[in-house]
């Protein structure tokens, strides 16, 4: 049986999660004899968005896709990236106007993964059409050229997510959420061969709401008075998210390990 092992890490919060990927990814490839990296890069650039710059610093240490999700607009230097580029995707369920497609392939250890980036409506500011749909669209295509397949679900609700999984369960290799940034102790092969996760957590300030200080967080929450949100600096941070092994004839997921490191000595 030929096998292949993709790690996947959940949101990237500016350069705080940045900095534990440059220096985690070579010890975790090693560790867990990893062919292919995959990772949500949508909150790199200062907790909104991602540059191109950015993206170079992901190719130049290792990444092969990178997914994204709500905040994919919020740098206005990534859309001709977008067009022009396959290493980095989109929701598929944005309008088709949009910049960049939502649908990727990258080739690892003689094995072609494919990739597909939705976003949940339940809870989302964006009106977008129906996931679900999308999926069915998107495997279509996917699936004529490999069953390894990796879904991004970027969503808000638990629910909606959980639904994701058993909805392509047994179509796809993987279906793992991102957006919340907290991850999700629910790691498993779900009946039909698909391994999932609610959330696959993220990179960045421990000591922080989902990434960013949370002072001002805290006094809106207070006086409902809008602030301005930052990316949280201090120490200790910490890096989440899953491996997964899969049979690369049959697509079906063989094994799912959750991830968390922290880590206090990261300087910025």
């Amino acid at each position: 049986m030929k096998k292949v092992r993709i790690l996947i890490l959940g949101d990237l919060v500016g350069t705080p999660g940045c900095a534990m990927l440059q220096k985690y990814l070579p010890r975790l490839k090693d560790l867990y004899k990893i062919d292919g990296v995959m990772v949500n890069g949508e909150n790199s650039a200062e907790g909104r968005g991602i540059t191109p710059k950015i993206m170079a610093f992901f190719k130049q240490n290792g990444v092969d896709v990178v997914t994204s999700g709500n905040h994919i607009w919020h740098q206005k230097d990534i859309y001709e990236y977008l067009k022009h580029h396959t290493d980095l995707v989109r929701p598929e369920n944005f309008p088709t106007e949009c910049p960049g497609k939502g649908t990727t392939f990258f080739t690892v250890a003689g094995t072609t993964i494919g990739v597909l980036n939705l976003q949940g409506r339940v809870f989302m500011r964006e009106l977008l059409s129906c996931p679900f749909k999308a999926a069915d669209s998107a495997l279509t295509f996917l699936r004529s050229k490999t069953p390894c397949i990796i879904v991004d679900m970027h969503a808000e609700t638990t629910a909606e997510k959980m639904a994701m999984g058993f909805y392509l369960d047994g179509r796809v290799s993987a279906v793992v959420g991102t957006h919340t940034h907290v991850p999700t102790a629910d790691e498993r092969i779900l009946p039909q061969g698909t391994a999932f996760i609610t959330d696959l957590g993220m990179a960045g300030a421990r000591n922080s709401m989902i990434g960013m200080k949370k002072e001002p967080i805290i006094n809106n929450f207070l006086t409902q008075m809008p602030a301005k949100f930052t990316v949280e600096t201090t120490g200790p941070f910490i890096l989440c998210g899953v491996w997964i092994e899969i049979d690369a004839e049959s697509g079906k997921a063989l094994k799912i390990e959750r991830i968390q490191i922290v880590d206090d000595e990261i300087k910025l």
